[in-house]
């Protein structure tokens, strides 16, 4: 072969090297289009009507268009896209909470004498595998709420999913925190109703030791929904899921059942007394308040010593804050949601005051 062929063939391999470098990252390029993030907005796009507080204690405002792979992401089970809330047993905390939060609030708040409308489809997927049993907000999440943005800013439901270690079904149940009468809220407490398996009250004998599994509880990963209804000062709440009867209750807003030490149930007497938990509630309850809607996974389990108080501090493990050894290890809480949709009066006003203050 003369040296001109010779000369040829090196430029021929290098244009063919050249073409397939080129036809590589053309591929390349095809993949990362096919890869393209899903966001929790393009699953539930109602983002416009809420700000997004994460488990570090920040605010993430309105998260169009946002994700946060350790708090806060879409994730694909096979079938479908769900939007995924995670959060430790330990990180910083927003406003005065013990608990860390992934959790959406709503950007406006309203009265309970005009109409609002809250409804979700979700699955737990974690608790907490570490606490003490005697406590009992160990092992639970709330996945959504009705908070008062004024006064004390307590909040008229909460709704839970617990689920003690080792056992295949949890329970979900729903709490009214009563709006104290005067400046002083130490006194408030919480009424547990149960919607299916046990009520809040219902706890271990020992750290260790556990309540017998409810019956008719739910498991991880089993989806449920529910709807919140606010209207002409009452809260009506609905619960489904496949396989379980649906439940029904309503609870009035405006007009307290507890003015008097007399009105409150003895379950709250026997868990809340002992801890100087003890006040009564205001006449007019929540009527002179602005309410707004919460969504997510609000994680009840910390580590602060049961000492401090039995009800809501879990002494669950949490290495020092450190996330990744906590999300490693079970020491965490994950929620995720199929669907989500809200609904408000056109005489909401602007709920930056409640942001102003706990940011």
């Amino acid at each position: 072969m003369n040296n001109k062929n010779i000369l040829f063939c090196f430029l021929a391999f290098g244009l063919l090297l050249s073409f397939q470098s080129c036809t590589n990252t053309t591929k390349e390029e095809k993949k990362e289009v096919t890869e393209k993030v899903v966001y929790p907005s393009q699953v539930t796009p109602f983002f416009d009507h809420w700000k997004l507080v994460l488990g570090d204690g920040s605010n993430a405002g309105f998260a169009n268009n946002f994700e946060n792979k350790d708090y806060f992401y879409t994730i694909n089970d096979g079938k479908i896209n769900w939007v995924v809330y995670k959060t430790p047993n330990k990180g910083d905390t927003h406003g005065t909470s013990n608990n860390t939060r992934t959790e959406l609030a709503q950007a406006k708040k309203w009265s309970a004498m005009t109409d609002a409308k809250l409804e979700a489809t979700l699955k737990v997927m974690s608790v907490s595998n570490t606490g003490d049993a005697r406590v009992a907000a160990s092992y639970s999440v709330v996945v959504g709420q009705i908070h008062s943005a004024d006064g004390h800013e307590n909040e008229p439901l909460k709704i839970f999913y617990k689920k003690f270690p080792g056992q295949t079904k949890g329970s979900v149940f729903w709490h009214y925190e009563i709006n104290t009468e005067g400046e002083d809220n130490s006194g408030r407490w919480d009424f547990s109703t149960p919607v299916w398996g046990h009520d809040f009250s219902v706890v271990g004998t020992e750290e260790n030791t556990y309540p017998a599994e409810p019956e008719d509880g739910i498991e991880l990963e089993e989806e449920f929904s529910y709807e919140i209804k606010v209207k002409e000062g009452s809260m009506y709440l609905t619960f489904t899921s496949p396989n379980h009867e649906t439940k029904t209750f309503t609870k009035n807003l405006i007009e307290s059942e507890y003015t008097t030490k007399s009105d409150i149930p003895a379950q709250v007497k026997a868990l809340f007394f002992p801890i100087g938990q003890d006040g009564v509630e205001r006449k007019n309850a929540y009527a002179e308040e602005g309410l707004f809607f919460k969504l997510g996974c609000y994680n009840q389990t910390n580590g602060k010593s049961p000492e401090v108080n039995k009800n809501w501090c879990s002494g669950a493990e949490t290495h020092g804050g450190d996330l990744q050894k906590q999300y490693a290890d079970g020491n965490y809480a994950e929620v995720w949601f199929k669907s989500g949709s809200i609904e408000v009066s056109d005489a909401a006003v602007s709920n930056e005051g409640y942001f102003k203050k706990n940011d």
